[in-house]
């Protein structure tokens, strides 16, 4: 009985530690709580006090740039600061603890501010973690081309854009101070009749939109015209070129042709062709020589004979 009731009270023991080490470290470890603010805006950041406060103790640790550090100490009513820009503060109310005022916050504000409370009841911890909006400011403009271009200059985080009627082109610019430029350019051809195109711009912050009507440049006409003049110029000068080596290539063709012989007749085809003429010829003679020799023994007269 007497081991069993020794056990009991070790159990016992041994539960009241393991809170009381579950509770030092959950006030060690405190609250966290995600804050947004945007860049201008002022933030009170406030530290839960429980019993009666002897000190507080503000650590701040930025994103970029070294900590800082605000120490308020009731019994002496005191307050030391290191490292901390001057838009960071006490901010002390009636009958509340004082508390943490961030002015104009910038983006170089934006980390973790943590509050590190020492009361008669024990030591308590609160962390936030402070992100920092910046607004872009948005620009829309008809560049050289005559086309709509949209910018979100400097926003955190980037802004999303987009166009009625749609379209889509986007470029990214990042600045050293974490701020991003995004420009979009309108690219699609308008089908409704009108040159009014809308960019909406959708950020953390706040959504905005902004029309424009831009039309073509006369320059951007000018260079169009140039274009087709120019390839009418190349497609004619090509035909053009093409037609005269076709022209030349079959007039050398044409010269180059072969003469036509001409057909070689011998001595012994003239020959041949005058000999039936010439013996005809001889015939005609003797019989006229035998007509004249008999008329000329009958004693006729001449003239007879040639009517013969």
């Amino acid at each position: 009985m007497k081991a069993g009731t020794n056990m009991k009270i070790a159990q016992k023991t041994v539960s009241v530690f393991v809170l009381l080490a579950i509770t030092t470290v959950m006030r060690l470890a405190g609250n966290n709580t995600e804050l947004v603010t945007t860049v201008g805006d002022s933030s009170v950041l406030t530290c839960p006090t429980k019993g009666q406060i002897s000190m507080l103790i503000w650590t701040i640790n930025p994103k970029a740039g070294g900590s800082c550090t605000l120490v308020y100490r009731t019994d002496k009513n005191m307050t030391s600061r290191t490292n901390c820009s001057d838009n960071i503060k006490w901010k002390f109310r009636a009958g509340l603890a004082p508390a943490l005022e961030i002015q104009q916050v910038g983006i170089a504000q934006e980390g973790s501010y943590s509050c590190e409370e020492a009361s008669t009841e024990g030591n308590f911890r609160t962390t936030y973690h402070l992100t920092v909006l910046a607004p872009p400011r948005l620009s829309l403009y008809c560049d050289e081309q005559g086309s709509p271009v949209c910018e979100a200059v400097a926003g955190k985080p980037p802004a999303q854009l987009s166009w009625v009627p749609e379209s889509s082109s986007r470029a990214e610019k990042c600045h050293d101070n974490g701020t991003v430029t995004v420009l979009s350019k309108f690219t699609a051809c308008s089908t409704n009749g009108t040159n009014v195109t809308t960019c909406m711009v959708s950020h953390p912050s706040g959504n905005w939109s902004q029309s424009i009507a831009c039309c073509p440049s006369e320059k951007t006409n000018f260079l169009l015209y140039a274009c087709i003049i120019a390839c009418v110029l190349v497609i004619t000068t090509l035909l053009a070129v093409i037609y005269y080596f076709k022209l030349r290539s079959g007039r050398l063709c044409h010269k180059t042709k072969p003469p036509e012989i001409a057909p070689i007749h011998s001595q012994q085809d003239d020959t041949m062709e005058v000999e039936p003429y010439t013996t005809y010829v001889q015939k005609e003679n003797v019989i006229y020589n035998s007509v004249l020799d008999l008329t000329v023994g009958q004693n006729l007269p001449q003239e007879l004979c040639r009517e013969t």
